[in-house]
């Protein structure tokens, strides 16, 4: 006889080819219309699935999970962020839990810069000059931004994605630093002539442009607090495509309403979508609706990962992006 097809409840809308190919593994439950589930859904969504197919949008924590019976065994996270899960109560209770690492690395890079570029290049500004039918000509002192090439760059968080920033910046003429949990090897700094710095205080004090790449865990909450803040040049940029957390965003609205710090980009909020106002008033900020991973071919090969995790773990097997308490 054949086996029993797994039962798997997914939290928001897919890429078309991603829900029809789960379709034909699977005994599916899409989400139709796309709307974030109420906390009362999702946990009825654990009761009756052996597998959660939940988005960041989900927060899946210890009391959650305690009402989830016995039937959930996996929690494929759609994303390579699990901070919205508590992975070791999951674990507690015999629920695996799986993400997708390594598929909007370039994505998110390519993100990062475009954000130094428009921060630093005044491109919103431009734009709403245009789009109001404001311009009048070409001037020389008019619309003055920053160069880049030659500045330096410091990368919070040199994981994946920080190299990837990393390479890119160098092709920019930015000059690379870094502070990391763990330094790199020899030969990753090497390949893109890296600076490490054990200090944090010391690089973000020296840099032009500060980029933060570090998932959100307990100790990288507010690591960029307003102390830190602080230290940062009068001239300086900060940008943010990981996690909202990571940054005091009151303190940050009021560095960058006081001068203290030249501009911000960013993709991520403390608070999910809900951005303070004053942030969001300043000509000197630029703010985009968590765009960062937001490609189809990223969302695609995402959807193809929570299908290999769910599939390996039907067939008896450790899902190969099984996440365990710690690990982030």
């Amino acid at each position: 006889m054949p086996a029993k097809r797994l039962s798997v409840v997914v939290t928001r809308r897919l890429p078309e080819a991603v829900e029809t190919r789960m379709k034909e593994l699977f005994d599916v439950e899409l989400r139709d219309p796309d709307t974030r589930m109420t906390r009362e859904e999702l946990g009825e969504a654990m009761r009756r699935a052996d597998v959660l197919v939940p988005t960041i949008t989900d927060q899946i924590d210890a009391g959650l999970l305690a009402q989830a019976g016995d039937r959930l065994k996996l929690i494929a996270n759609y994303g390579a962020g699990v901070d919205h899960i508590d992975v070791a109560s999951a674990r507690q209770r015999g629920i695996l839990v799986s993400n997708t690492p390594g598929v909007v690395t370039d994505d998110t890079a390519d993100m990062a810069m475009a954000l130094m570029l428009a921060v630093t290049r005044r491109i919103p500004e431009g734009l709403a000059e245009m789009q109001a039918g404001e311009w009048h000509g070409w001037s020389p002192m008019a619309h003055l931004g920053a160069r880049i090439g030659g500045k330096r760059l410091g990368i919070l968080g040199m994981g994946r994605i920080g190299q990837a920033v990393a390479r890119r910046a160098r092709a920019f003429g930015l000059q690379i630093h870094y502070h990391n949990r763990k330094r790199l090897r020899p030969e990753i700094e090497e390949e893109v002539e890296a600076t490490y710095w054990e200090s944090l205080d010391q690089m973000v004090a020296r840099m032009d442009i500060l980029s933060v790449n570090c998932p959100h865990t307990p100790a990288t909450f507010h690591l960029m607090n307003a102390r830190r803040l602080k230290l940062m040049k009068p001239t300086s940029v900060i940008v943010n495509t990981s996690r909202g957390e990571v940054i005091d965003e009151n303190a940050l609205t009021r560095g960058l309403r006081q001068g203290e710090i030249a501009g911000a980009g960013l993709d991520v909020f403390e608070h999910g979508h809900e951005v303070n106002p004053r942030l969001r008033a300043l000509p000197n900020v630029v703010l985009l609706p968590h765009m960062g991973s937001a490609t189809l071919e990223g969302r695609i090969e995402m959807g193809e990962k929570v299908i290999i995790n769910i599939k390996t773990f039907q067939d008896g097997h450790r899902p190969p992006d099984q996440v365990l308490p710690g690990m982030l």
